[in-house]
């Protein structure tokens, strides 16, 4: 299974891919795309978006990894990951690749084993565990922590569905779903009393004073008679 780690940014966004091959890890790219620092927002999402296209378009990941957006002090920032992170979204979703999020937490959960790691630690750990010998940058580290969090969690590789085959198995499931509670809401039928054979059998009638009292002169007539 391969996958593409992605950390986004506005002014720097990371790139790593790695490759499962058993119980081995194998890097297979990684780098950064920089736009120009005077570039306007909509000129860097489209420099960041042309150069991970190409990423995509060469490597051909089974899923790209988008990290998660946390709260900056400034709004404005938050924002502005927002729109590099759609459109991340947008160009994995045109080539149909599954995404996966995971919070920066989880993500240094998975590597280091501590949810509040720096990204020295980070950077190191994904060193070792890639046998990197050169020094890795800062947001292509992120990256590929995302890819091996990601790759952490997989023992069984998804298949790659494209968004009308996604589509598709959502609308059977929702048919599936609709028959079966026109069944269940069905009203089940009264079981019969009567045996067969015998139709026209009757159920006998409850005691009451009245048939007390009627079968007890009966019963005295009869005795009357018998003594005569």
């Amino acid at each position: 299974m391969r996958v593409l780690g992605l950390d986004p940014g506005s002014r720097r966004t990371g790139y790593g891919v790695v490759e499962k091959r058993g119980n081995a890890y194998l890097c297979v790219a990684h780098g950064h795309v920089a736009p120009p620092a005077k570039a306007t927002l909509p000129e860097r999402l489209h420099h960041i978006c042309a150069h991970v296209s190409e990423v995509l378009a060469r490597v051909r990941p089974d899923c790209v990894v988008i990290e998660e957006a946390f709260y900056h002090q400034n709004v404005r920032s938050t924002l502005v990951l927002g729109h590099v992170r759609g459109a991340l979204m947008l160009i994995a979703a045109q080539q149909g690749v599954e995404i996966a999020e995971y919070s920066p937490r989880e993500i240094k959960l998975a590597v280091t084993g501590n949810g509040g790691a720096s990204k020295e630690q980070v950077q190191a750990m994904v060193s070792r565990m890639l046998a990197l010998r050169a020094g890795l940058q800062p947001d292509a580290a992120d990256a590929l922590a995302g890819a091996l969090c990601h790759l952490s969690r997989s023992r069984i590789a998804p298949a790659r569905t494209s968004a009308r085959g996604q589509r598709a198995a959502l609308e059977a499931l929702i048919a599936r779903s609709a028959v079966r509670g026109v069944i269940r809401s069905k009203p089940a039928a009264a079981p019969s009393t009567r045996l067969a054979g015998n139709p026209a059998r009757r159920e006998p009638r409850p005691l009451t004073s009245r048939t007390v009292a009627a079968s007890s002169r009966g019963t005295l007539r009869g005795g009357s008679r018998g003594l005569k």
